[in-house]
């Protein structure tokens, strides 16, 4: 008589490590939601992309060639920086 083997694969939802992981991330952002912090998502130009460096030197030139007595420019300047006043 032939004696057969039989092999069990159990796959489990999930890794210790990942619920460690994602425990400790979970504690951290409680502590920054328990200072008045709330995350938020951005989305930001890809330095990585294709045209990325002629856009900014496009747009510093721009900027370089902005008359010095721009007044609407001045004014948008100014209320800007009312604006930014008890950030640390």
């Amino acid at each position: 008589m032939q004696q057969i083997t039989t092999m069990l694969h159990v796959t489990k939802w999930g890794f210790p490590m990942a619920s460690q992981i994602s425990n400790r991330v979970q504690k951290h952002r409680d502590g920054l939601r328990a200072q008045g912090l709330r995350p938020v998502q951005i989305w930001v130009p890809d330095t990585r992309r294709e045209g990325f460096e002629a856009l900014c030197a496009k747009q510093a030139q721009l900027v370089a060639n902005v008359e010095v007595d721009d007044t609407d420019l001045a004014r948008d300047i100014n209320i800007a920086v009312r604006d930014i006043d008890g950030w640390q």
